[in-house]
């Protein structure tokens, strides 16, 4: 990336500071502070309409029947109006989105908060988020936003000043880390805060499994009816290129790294790890994409405290997805289960952790219940998640300091569909993965 991409996020960053400080020095005042109260309807936008973002406002729905969906917002015009007509025929009293609320394109989500909502959640490509949760913020709505929720230190800062802002304002944050909604986490991370495993030592995180979906070129030139740009296609795929997701690091196994950091009650001050690329962009997936498919992690916390990491994408491999924590009288797999000096067992209800942060967010709309402004949290987790991939893609130890005030912003300093992309092939035909001993995760 080119110097003037940095200058480009740099100069975002410094108008962000700048409208806050004069929105605040202006006086600002407390806008939907909850939802009000004797208001029957909660209407909600959502911003990106794929998978997890159709899923995220059908359970707000099922939570609700006073929940309305009212705008939809997607980069592909195709998309949002197949989110539209499926979410229509799901819940036809609760969707009320004509065609002039349906709006596509990069700048699909400001008109889509220009709309009178309450809600607005955010379930775009993570390098997105930054950038659109600030905007709603600005705007005034109440925010669900999808994990992870940056992919560099630059957009690390514009959370954590659209934080303070939701903060000033006294708007609802909730983040798809659906783990700290799931009472069985809940009551286990209580108890170890309390001592039942006594100091923690260490932490052992886990996301390893066969991998996710490949989106072809060819597809999208269907969809299209042409030939994509190359913005497009990368932003189609976008699981595959690390200024929209982050890598798998990131993207997938951030839901783990979290709940070593809610352990801990911190983030890492530190992390050195390995990682690569070898089975990902083989055969019929050569030249669709750049980023890792294993990696591990040695995060180091301030009082000593390691958390151990490991994510892959690999068939034919180990699986695990779980969490341990161990300390100085016992052990836990944080979600249930305590050995040691003071073994327990968790026997409450379950609940699906997706279904029950929506549950509560809704909830607490209705009952004026703030609560904690999980912005921060899924700001911070994002970041020890960025800290893990610098590391691994360098093969240095890297400090959280250096990755927040350093590290460079991995956004196109121009966001446009015939704009250059971020990332470009080489010769051979494939884009570049970076070398650890080589990427310089501090230069552009």
């Amino acid at each position: 990336m080119s110097s003037s991409k940095t200058t480009s996020r740099r100069n975002f960053l410094k108008g962000s500071a700048t409208v806050v400080g004069a929105t605040l020095a202006g006086g600002l005042t407390i806008a939907r502070s909850a939802h009000a109260a004797g208001s029957d309807v909660i209407k909600v936008v959502l911003i990106g309409a794929g998978g997890r973002g159709t899923g995220a406002v059908s359970q707000q729905m099922n939570a609700d029947k006073n929940v309305k969906l009212i705008a939809i917002a997607d980069a592909f015009e195709t998309k949002a109006k197949a989110a539209a007509e499926k979410l229509k025929k799901r819940y036809p009293d609760q969707v009320d989105v004509p065609p002039s609320c349906i709006f596509s394109g990069l700048d699909a989500y400001r008109k889509a908060l220009d709309n009178d909502a309450d809600l607005a959640t955010i379930a775009t490509p993570p390098g997105f988020r930054p950038q659109q949760y600030k905007a709603a913020i600005e705007a005034g709505k109440h925010v669900f936003m999808e994990k992870p929720c940056c992919v560099d230190g630059p957009g690390y800062k514009i959370l954590m000043e659209a934080n303070k802002l939701a903060d000033q304002k006294g708007l609802f944050v909730r983040v798809g880390l659906q783990r700290r909604h799931q009472p069985n986490y809940m009551e286990t991370i209580k108890r170890i805060h309390d001592g039942a495993i006594g100091r923690v030592l260490f932490t052992r995180v886990y996301w390893n499994g066969g991998g996710i979906w490949n989106r072809r070129r060819q597809k999208l030139a269907e969809t299209l009816g042409r030939e994509p740009t190359e913005m497009e296609y990368q932003v189609w795929n976008w699981y595959h290129f690390c200024w929209l997701s982050g890598d798998n690091i990131c993207e997938q196994h951030i839901h783990n790294i979290d709940i070593g950091n809610w352990v801990q009650d911190a983030h890492p001050v530190e992390a050195n790890g390995m990682g690569g690329c070898t089975a990902r962009y083989l055969g019929e997936n050569k030249g669709t994409g750049q980023i890792f498919d294993h990696h591990f992690v040695e995060f180091t916390y301030a009082n000593g405290a390691k958390m151990f990491s490991q994510c892959r994408h690999m068939k034919g491999c180990w699986n695990s997805v779980s969490e341990a924590a161990h300390g100085t009288k016992g052990t836990s797999n944080c979600s249930g289960a305590i050995e040691g000096e003071n073994p327990w067992r968790y026997r409450g209800p379950g609940v699906s952790g997706h279904q029950q942060e929506q549950t509560d967010l809704i909830a607490d709309l209705r009952a004026g219940r703030r609560g904690q402004n999980e912005g921060y949290y899924g700001a911070t987790s994002s970041m020890t998640s960025v800290l893990g991939r610098l590391a691994n893609y360098s093969g240095k130890v890297i400090k959280w300091e250096d990755a927040v005030e350093k590290g460079v912003s991995e956004f196109p300093e121009v966001l446009e569909w015939d704009a250059p992309a971020p990332v470009q092939k080489n010769e051979e035909g494939d884009y570049p993965i970076p070398l650890p001993g080589i990427y310089n995760p501090f230069v552009s």
